[in-house]
């Protein structure tokens, strides 16, 4: 019992300091303050920002998806996600093996609530301040080769898309949807990301919270 408890233990505090980390201070300016979208699909969720300050950031994103209006950017395990088929033991070994990870960026071409008609979005409305910290955690969630330069891997599984090598490993304590909880907590947030490991758990957080907003407009700092 005692060596459960231990490895219970390890687990969590593995998990709050796994990579990538909650940003807390950025040194990315924005001109102003941004909409940005929480997309929930079915078990995995991500972020959907406005491309432009993202491209500044990594200009190979503008290289790859030139001058679209927005990219979703979702986080996961490397063999998971990027597999044809998934089986029992992908899945198995995602969530108790630590394993590679990677980011899956989406070019979207049109407003979010439109381009994803079956998936759950939240918006979110960031000051300029929230905005340049979830820019800047999404940033810092890729890898980057000695060059500073980003790593491309295979196409995407979905639309016009790209899967990305990313910082840190993916495990039952350091899932997809804690990832957004971390991007959630770096824009100020008051959400925990400990055990916000289920897309479920990100998403009615975001519907509690959205249901007291009146307007996008009453949350933003200009």
């Amino acid at each position: 019992m005692k060596y459960i408890h231990s490895l219970i233990l390890l687990f969590v505090v593995s998990g709050c300091s796994s990579k990538p980390y909650v940003v807390r201070h950025t040194d990315i300016t924005v001109s102003e303050p941004e909409e940005v979208y929480v997309v929930g699909h079915d078990w995995h969720t991500g972020f959907v920002v406005p491309a432009e300050t993202i491209q500044v950031q990594i200009p190979q994103l503008k290289e790859r998806f030139g001058d679209v209006p927005y990219i979703e950017f979702g986080w996961g395990d490397k063999g998971f996600y990027q597999a044809q088929e998934i089986t029992s033991g992908l899945t198995l070994k995602a969530i108790f093996w630590p394993t590679e990870s990677v980011i899956h960026a989406v070019a979207v071409p049109e407003h979010p609530e439109t381009y994803f008609p079956g998936s759950e979005v939240e918006v979110l409305c960031l000051n300029k301040e929230q905005y340049a910290l979830l820019i800047s955690f999404i940033e810092q969630s890729f890898y980057k080769d000695n060059n500073g330069d980003v790593v491309k891997l295979k196409n995407g599984i979905y639309g016009n898309s790209q899967f990305y090598k990313s910082e840190g490993n993916y495990y039952l304590m350091n899932t997809c949807n804690k990832w957004t909880a971390k991007g959630l907590e770096s824009a100020g947030f008051d959400i925990s990301s400990l055990f916000k490991l289920t897309s479920d758990s990100v998403m009615m957080y975001l519907s509690e919270r959205n249901k007291d907003e009146l307007s996008c407009s009453i949350n933003v700092d200009y």
